[in-house]
């Protein structure tokens, strides 16, 4: 992620932050990070399966 002092801030007349410019590659990062944190929540009641099984699943299948 890009440093903080490539972000700006929109102030308001009393100097007050309202709103922040982030640099585009910064921007996308988040966003992925968001859609990384949403398929975690969405799937954290899922069943688990061992190392071993997942093995054995991706070898029927041809994956590995």
């Amino acid at each position: 992620m890009k440093r903080a002092s490539a972000v700006q801030y929109v102030t308001d007349e009393k100097g007050r932050k309202k709103s922040v410019i982030l640099p585009v590659e910064t921007y996308e990062e988040m966003l992925e990070d968001i859609q990384d944190l949403v398929a975690v929540a969405e799937r954290r009641k899922d069943k688990t399966v061992s190392f071993e099984q997942m093995k054995k699943r991706l070898k029927k299948d041809g994956l590995i």
